[in-house]
């Protein structure tokens, strides 16, 4: 393992917590306030650590390992997303369909400790999960498919996102666009952010994964909200490869062009959640259609 994918891990690890800070801020810079302090997760991160945890009696070990796989996950997919043109920590063929599975383990366990709590307000929360989980997954694995035909033969998502650079800009822009603009609507539906999700409301009608996670608290909601983060770091990390062409010979420039980058994608979130508001439910599949299609455009147009 390279010196700079071993620190991509760590640093992922370390700042995962401050994307969302850094969304928050700029939603409450939007709004005339000084908002909650960028380090706020991490503050929340450690009061939470230090609770214990309170289980109904109906429940059983699935709502207990639920947060935990949903960490494990969330690292796992870690070690197999390349940092720009650094390259992943465990790259295989084929990876990047395994990223996909990975995250899809960890948002069945998810969804699977929500329905053990036995509350039908969560079994609601999770319907919905499921059915955006259905939509989003399709939509991911093509758009990644698409990339991959940009980089010949190389089936590793290191090798796929290291050939993204300004000369494959110049030739492949439109399956580029298209494919930077589905990976960022699936960002969002996989973060359950705005227009999909409001993860700051607490509305009966508007919660998804808010109303999932209701039921868990001290250790268990603090593994939750970290293993969010991190999977919103390494979802940002698919739109920053594309978005971010810059590929220099030095691995620690490309490291820090690309965390800068998540950064700047945490802070784009926040500027969609300021601009616009959470739209209603039938008409958010059309958004993850829309995402599909782009991977199917950008699929075909690659192929001419």
């Amino acid at each position: 393992m390279h010196t700079a994918s071993l620190l991509h891990v760590l640093a992922a690890l370390a700042l995962a917590p401050l994307l969302p800070g850094i969304t928050n801020r700029i939603k409450a810079w939007f709004a005339g306030r000084h908002g909650r302090p960028v380090l706020q997760q991490y503050y929340d991160l450690a009061k939470l650590l230090r609770k214990g945890a309170v289980y109904s009696e109906t429940s059983s070990w699935v709502v207990r390992a639920g947060p935990v796989i949903a960490v494990a996950t969330a690292v796992c997919a870690l070690l197999m997303v390349p940092a720009g043109n650094v390259s992943a920590a465990l790259p295989f063929a084929w990876d990047f369909i395994a990223v996909a599975y990975v995250l899809g383990l960890g948002r069945f366990f998810t969804v699977a400790s929500a329905m053990d709590t036995g509350s039908a307000f969560e079994g609601m929360g999770a319907s919905r999960e499921v059915l955006f989980s259905a939509l989003a997954e399709p939509a991911l694995v093509l758009l990644l498919a698409s990339l991959a035909r940009t980089a010949g033969g190389d089936a590793t998502l290191s090798g796929i996102l290291a050939g993204v650079d300004g000369s494959a800009w110049s030739v492949h822009a439109p399956v580029f666009i298209l494919a930077a603009a589905g990976l960022f609507v699936v960002f969002l539906v996989e973060n359950c952010r705005v227009p999909f999700d409001d993860p700051n409301t607490h509305l009966e009608l508007t919660m998804i994964h808010e109303v999932m996670v209701l039921d868990h608290g001290g250790v268990d909601l603090a593994f939750i909200q970290y293993g969010a983060a991190l999977k919103m770091w390494v979802l940002a990390l698919l739109v920053v490869g594309v978005l971010v062409p810059v590929r220099t010979a030095n691995p620690w420039m490309d490291l820090a062009f690309a965390t800068g980058g998540v950064i700047a994608i945490g802070a784009m979130t926040g500027v969609v959640e300021s601009t616009m508001a959470r739209l209603r439910l039938v008409r958010l599949p059309h958004l993850l259609i829309g995402a599909t299609v782009s991977g199917i455009l950008a699929f075909v147009l690659q192929g001419r």
